[in-house]
């Protein structure tokens, strides 16, 4: 490892130096970029950048250059500044070794079979609660797979937050924190009935549809109510292989999704396409919500292609190739990707008994960053 930190020589180009490593590697390095990431250019305290690119001309280049025995120093051109950059974070920092690495997805798409590896996303609550290396083994597990069950957390009201505070800040909604999932008179949304619920996102509504969501269970002693999961990305993928065009039809075309929430002074209304992909083609978000679902304003030359696919593709969101079941008990936490992960539930007896859930969530951003910390990620 140490023999790719040695330089054998340099070279000054128009607008860059060629470093050439000992491990037969061949850095370029353009003089704007070292100007810019000068150790100087952050400030000792915040760490945050304080040098202004302004203060500079596109024709900065060096006056000479050196290698020593961990460093490189550079004398520049503008500004009588001088700098010395760590051998270490210059390749560490290499963008043209960066991009010539192949895409590769932090995602593990599963199935119905993942049932039966259900113990791979089962965590204790005290254990995650008390030592760290199992919370990152937790979050680590949600983000790869989207979804995680915590067992034997307390089940008092509000107490989910022990944990989630681990984690970062919650985000608040107008269902309040934690929301409550409990069959009422008079609901404002399908999940506050004993009905069974399709498989869903929550809040398609929202520009920023939130990351992750923790549903805790405190008591469930009615007959029915399992809870389903089904991996969005792995049938958006399956989707794709199978069917193309009819996949491009749900990614190039946005849907209008509404909240007919009564009990609100606002009226939410947010276009999205059903699945949307990054500039990797790997997949950023299923949002889809039957409930939430506004009326289509499609080209009327394509409403009859759309719907077709829309129905395909819902259809494999609840077909035993993808979906899981499980019961949730008392202590437990079903904790899941809300952009990726669609979550419902079978209906249940009201009458046999109480099913009390409370829910949060969580950016997907909080779960990175604590991931990055945890990891010491340096950049």
């Amino acid at each position: 490892m140490q023999y790719k930190y040695k330089i054998v020589k340099i070279k000054e180009r128009n607008k860059y130096l060629e470093i050439y490593w000992s491990d037969n590697h061949i850095s370029k390095f353009h003089f704007l970029w070292l100007r810019d990431n000068c150790p100087s250019a952050f400030h000792k305290d915040t760490r945050m950048r304080n040098f202004n690119i302004l203060t500079v001309s596109k024709q900065i280049k060096p006056l000479n250059f050196k290698i020593t025995n961990k460093n490189i120093h550079i004398s520049w051109s503008e500004n009588n500044h001088h700098s010395i950059y760590s051998l270490r974070w210059i390749r560490d920092n290499c963008y043209t070794e960066k991009n010539l690495k192949l895409y590769k997805s932090d995602y593990k798409l599963w199935n119905s079979q993942f049932a039966n590896k259900i113990k791979l996303v089962v965590f204790d609550y005290n254990k995650i609660s008390l030592d760290e290396k199992e919370l990152k083994k937790w979050l680590q597990t949600i983000y790869s797979f989207g979804i995680a069950i915590v067992k034997n957390a307390p089940t008092k009201n509000k107490s989910a937050f022990r944990i989630l505070d681990k984690i970062g800040k919650y985000r608040e909604t107008f269902f309040g924190t934690p929301f409550e999932v409990i069959n009422i008179p008079n609901p404002n949304n399908q999940a506050y009935t004993a009905d069974a619920l399709p498989n869903h996102t929550d809040l398609p509504y929202y520009e920023y549809v939130p990351g992750f969501q923790f549903l805790h269970c405190l008591k469930n002693d009615a007959d029915g109510g399992l809870s389903t999961a089904v991996d969005g990305f792995a049938v958006a993928e399956y989707f794709k292989n199978k069917e193309f065009k009819k996949f491009k039809l749900l990614n190039e075309n946005e849907v209008i999704f509404k909240d007919n929430d009564y009990t609100q002074k606002n009226i939410r209304i947010q276009k999205s396409p059903i699945i949307k992909i990054n500039k990797n083609n790997d997949y950023e978000e299923i949002r889809i919500n039957l409930g939430a679902m506004g009326t289509l304003d499609l080209k009327p030359d394509i409403m009859n292609h759309f719907y077709e696919a829309y129905t395909i593709f819902y259809k494999q969101l609840h077909s035993k190739k993808f979906q899981i079941k499980f019961r949730l008990n008392a202590g437990d936490i079903f904790c899941f990707d809300n952009r990726r992960v669609l979550h419902g539930r079978t209906k249940f007896d009201a009458n046999s008994g109480k099913r009390h859930l409370q829910g949060y969530y969580i950016e997907r951003e909080e779960i990175i960053s604590k991931l990055n910390y945890l990891n010491d990620i340096k950049v």
